[in-house]
């Protein structure tokens, strides 16, 4: 019998060889002109969502919503990464990454690459995205464009809305520069007295509770305009509102990004959360590492304000346009623009797991697995919710990372507590950026009487792991639910993430162990089925890799798919070289970074890397090993970076029911590695290189092939449905938003 390995198809839909060709490695596998930076291989990541926004086939609004993630991913950038940087540079370390690169180096690259993609975007913006957009109906105005009537109306709006909420801060010798928040707009204004005299100096914040997006009146017919003014641009013409008797000289608008990373000692926090509070207070007034400002700004402004934040020249961003991209979103989320959008999609529901089933039972049946968003997320919050009900269940565990501020799943995690369930929940404070979330359901959870674990020292939990104790009519019995991807139904909607429900006893006592690891005093013993960072993860993934290079020189059959959001680790890239001038034919699906060169002669001649960024968030991880015929297929929360393996909690757990094995390896993973629409492939040098359709082969998309399968699974449930009279659960439409790239 053929081994489902064989049926993987190459990118021209041919049938893969299993053993590609060995070749003698001529190269130092450690030498650092093998590795990729870091920071320049996540620089061309975002390259690739700007492209997106430049991508004429796109809907005109999911091109403005691509530019939106593309400054929010920048942001964020600074915030943590280049601002680590920073930090590496003024304290004169002398720390190299594999790839050889210094801090300074790695700094100036930066700055160089980033400039060149702000000066691209804003110039896309102006002259292709703006014009377009007011040939739809949807038009941005400066305050001087606007007619005398809507110029009374906008400040009017002024007067009532806006001045109110404004405050001048004077900058003088008793009046020190202000402690201005991270990513606030302000305006700098210079002014004098009718007098004369020194020039005064002084700061007004754009208001952060005002919409800095103002929709101007329109009338009542489908046909009119949709017209916008700028909150910073209305504050900017009216500003000589709260400096009466003064002359202003000029007045222009800047924006600050500040560090953002929390700096936790956890050996000395007595109390973890209220220590993180505190952090999260500090970080956004953290040390500035951008400035960001109007292109017309003159030269002792700038100077001004890079003295102030103690910035240098290449931290200067001069913008023609907004400050922040991220503020269009208004445009992202009208419903009005729905003809401009990406047509709403309606994820199916699983056959095995219909609104109407006995959750418990089809579990005990059989594993069933979902792929988010193409099938519903629903079945993970009716689980959990169903537990929280069901009087069989005594207990229930879980792992909380990210999810949303109206998150049915701890609501039903609090009702379960309160109902008098025992109920335990890893809450990881340190989800960056979700912090403050996290520590407001932490409080509700104990308070419910939750047991709440804030995870092990040094370590954040980023496993998605669900275990229900039920008490069924044979004996105690364990479920469990295994994902990819956060229990968040918001990102369930817009990421793609994998779903397995189990209650086959060899996983669901390997998950109870790793609970019982996490919340008690247990070292890890070792498990057999799962692999678990930082215990294990790294050097188990690397014997299988090895396992892989050892068949290819046996001769036997020999592969290696993985499907990641990073592949960073040195270790793991040299282990990968080592494969493949074995003769193992690897195929590396990274959204994001990858620090691994490919089709390096007498290196990496048989690995090739393509990343696939489209409507949905590609966030699944996947791993396949042929293992000479017969495949091993891990999901997991892991990438292949270091972090991953050695400072946070996470799982690989294995797919051994034959249906849902061949899912993955005969129609997922294929459908990825053919896809010639959304896929770039990665050269030698680092860069990227978009694919095209093969003229007169079918357009091969994968996230469209998905969506389709998606739709067909739909129509059969519905006529399946109507020939059964029974009643379907609608699962409300959703409009790919996708969040931070």
């Amino acid at each position: 019998m053929q081994s489902s390995a064989a049926k993987i198809a190459t990118p021209d839909g041919a049938v893969a060889p299993q053993l590609a060709e060995p070749v003698e490695c001529t190269v130092d596998l450690s030498d650092p002109a093998n590795f990729i930076n870091r920071e320049l291989s996540w620089l061309e990541f975002n390259r690739r969502v700007l492209e997106e926004a430049q991508d004429p086939t796109q809907p005109l609004i999911e091109r403005v919503k691509f530019m939106t993630i593309f400054s929010g991913n920048l942001d964020e950038f600074f915030e943590i990464r280049v601002a680590g940087i920073k930090q590496q540079i003024q304290s004169e370390t002398s720390d190299i990454g594999p790839d050889g690169m210094t801090p300074t180096e790695t700094f100036n690259a930066i700055q160089r690459i980033a400039h060149e993609l702000v000066a691209t975007q804003y110039e896309f913006w102006n002259k292709e995205l703006v014009p377009t957009l007011a040939q739809n109906g949807i038009r941005l105005h400066e305050i001087a464009q606007l007619t005398a009537k809507r110029a009374a109306w906008a400040r009017r709006y002024f007067q009532e809305e806006v001045f109110p909420m404004l405050t001048p801060l004077a900058v003088d010798a008793s009046h020190p520069f202000p402690q201005l928040l991270n990513k606030s707009h302000n305006l700098l204004v210079r002014a004098r007295t009718k007098r004369g005299g020194e020039p005064l100096l002084a700061i007004v914040q754009v208001p952060r509770v005002v919409p800095r997006m103002i929709l101007l009146p329109r009338g009542k017919g489908d046909d009119e305009p949709w017209e916008y003014i700028y909150l910073a641009s209305l504050i900017k013409h009216h500003i000589a509102d709260l400096f009466p008797g003064l002359i202003l000289d000029a007045v222009h608008a800047f924006r600050v990004t500040r560090n953002s990373d929390l700096y936790i000692d956890e050996e000395e926090a007595e109390n973890l959360l209220r220590t993180i509070e505190q952090e999260l207070r500090r970080s956004s007034r953290g040390k500035a590492v951008r400035l960001e400002v109007e292109a017309d700004c003159p030269r002792d402004f700038r100077e001004l304000l890079l003295a102030f934040f103690d910035l240098q020249e290449a931290d200067l961003y001069r913008l023609n346009g907004p400050l922040s991209m991220t503020h269009l979103m208004p445009l992202v989320t009208n419903d009005a623009f729905a003809k401009l959008k990406d047509r709403p999609f309606q994820p199916a529901t699983d056959p095995a797991l219909p609104p109407q089933s006995d959750i418990f039972e089809v579990i005990r049946k059989q594993d069933v697995l979902l792929h988010h968003p193409y099938e519903s997320f629903d079945p993970v919050v009716h689980f959990i919710e169903t537990a929280a009900t069901d009087p069989q269940v005594l207990a229930i565990k879980i792992t909380l990372y990210r999810t949303s501020g109206d998150s049915p799943v701890v609501e039903a995690l609090i009702e379960a507590a309160n109902a008098g369930k025992q109920v335990t929940a890893l809450v990881e404070l340190r989800a960056r950026f979700d912090e403050a979330a996290n520590i407001r359901w932490a409080r509700q959870l104990e308070e419910a009487g939750a047991h709440v674990v804030y995870g092990v020292v040094g370590l954040k939990t980023h496993c998605k792991a669900l275990l229900v104790v039920r008490r069924d009519s044979d004996r105690l019995r364990q479920y469990v639910h295994l994902g990819t991807g956060n229990y968040h139904h918001r990102t369930a909607r817009t990421y793609t993430d994998f779903s397995l429900f189990t209650a086959a006893p060899e996983l669901t006592d390997e998950v109870a162990i790793v609970f019982n690891t996490l919340t008690g005093l247990a070292g890890y013993p070792g498990l057999k089925k799962m692999m678990v960072a930082p215990f294990d993860l790294s050097t188990r993934l690397i014997q299988l890799i090895e396992r892989e290079r050892d068949h290819a020189r046996a001769g036997k059959p020999a592969r290696i798919i993985a499907k990641l959001n990073s592949v960073v680790d040195p270790e793991i890239i040299e282990k990968l070289y080592e494969a493949s001038c074995a003769g193992v034919k690897i195929d590396l699906i990274v959204r994001g970074i990858c620090c691994l060169r490919p089709k390096v002669p007498g290196l990496s001649e048989n690995i090739r890397v393509i990343s696939i960024v489209g409507r949905f968030l590609e966030h699944s991880r996947v791993y396949y090993f042929e293992n000479a015929g017969q495949p091993d297929v891990y999901l997991s929360s892991a990438d292949w970076m270091p972090r991953n393996f050695y400072r946070r909690v996470e799982i690989a757990f294995p797919i051994e029911a034959p249906a849902l094995r061949d899912e993955i390896v005969n129609d997922v993973l294929p459908s990825f590695l053919k896809d010639r629409v959304k896929t770039r492939e990665l050269q030698p040098d680092g860069s990227y290189l978009r694919l095209h359709p093969i003229e007169g082969s079918p357009r091969s998309q994968a996230q469209l092939h998905f969506r389709e399968r998606s739709r067909q699974a739909r129509k059969a449930a519905a006529e399946s449905q109507a020939q059964t009279g029974m009643k379907l659960t609608p699962i409300k439409a959703v409009q790919g938003d996708r969040k931070r790239g």
